[in-house]
């Protein structure tokens, strides 16, 4: 099934783009497609980035994806 990943900041710089299409059934297998695709950078990245799926924060990897989902990979923000 077809989902959208959108990267900010620092995991799309990692990503080295700002959106994406995938076929995935749930985030675990998103993310694997995602480090396989763009690499140990990324993937250090994702150890402290959050997820919104459809815009609600999700942890548990593994959730299943429905179809059209978009997926927010959100690296922690500084500020205030």
């Amino acid at each position: 099934m077809s989902v959208t990943v959108r990267y900010f900041a620092g995991a799309r710089a990692a990503a080295g783009v700002d959106t994406e299409a995938r076929e995935a059934a749930s985030l675990d297998e998103l993310v694997g497609q995602i480090v396989a695709d763009h690499g140990e950078k990324l993937e250090r990245v994702l150890t402290a980035c959050s997820f919104l799926v459809d815009g609600t924060s999700v942890r548990d990897r593994a959730l299943v994806l429905s179809p059209g989902a978009v997926v927010d990979v959100l690296p922690p923000f500084a500020g205030g």
